[in-house]
């Protein structure tokens, strides 16, 4: 399948990877920051490691379909209802890509601190290649994948605001992702990683 101008496969072995560095014009993603940063019903989740609970170090919302239920970190989360700017992307993203998504994880990093560790996509309820359109918003952060193979060294991404990638295939079989925390001053980026829970 061929996609229009402005996309580019990112050449990692095992991969399926597109990139997009300005898939919403600047307008466009101004307005959907403000927007989600405003309207989306934020949540402090607790989340396990290592056998204990601790507060994510994030902010987060689950957004669906009913029945789109999803499993994170031994925690099932009930998808809330769409906001009408949400449901209209996933339209676009659908005609685009000719796939379906019925859900969307929110995630809101406030400042350099907030992070995501290393994972996979791969929870039962995706799928064993499940396709995965990741939209930036706000500050521009890194965003590092790493092969599961000993060994492997980290390659990183500069995400920007408006950028989209598109992760599908044996992606999430062979490499997981982060987003490291930062020293270097930097403002509120949010996140936007629409899938389909089977």
């Amino acid at each position: 399948m061929t996609f229009g101008s402005g996309f580019n496969q990112l050449e990692l072995a095992g991969a399926d990877m597109l990139f997009h560095p300005d898939w919403l014009n600047g307008k466009a993603a101004d307005s959907l920051f403000e927007v989600v940063r405003e309207e989306v019903p934020w949540e402090c989740h607790r989340i396990k490691i290592f056998g204990r609970e601790v507060d994510s170090p994030r902010l987060s919302c689950w957004m669906g379909d009913a029945g789109a239920s999803y499993v994170y970190s031994q925690t099932r989360f009930e998808p809330n209802s769409w906001l009408p700017e949400l449901q209209s992307l996933r339209v676009r993203l659908q005609n685009e890509f000719q796939c379906r998504f019925n859900s969307v994880l929110a995630n809101r990093y406030r400042n350099g601190q907030d992070s995501m560790g290393w994972h996979s996509d791969d929870e039962q309820e995706l799928g064993t290649q499940p396709v995965i359109a990741s939209i930036s918003l706000g500050a521009t952060r890194r965003f590092s994948f790493k092969a599961k193979t000993a060994g492997a060294k980290a390659v990183h991404l500069e995400l920007p605001h408006g950028s989209l990638l598109l992760m599908r295939g044996d992606t999430q079989k062979n490499y997981r992702h982060a987003l490291a925390k930062t020293a270097k001053p930097v403002s509120e980026r949010i996140n936007l990683t629409y899938r389909n829970i089977l």
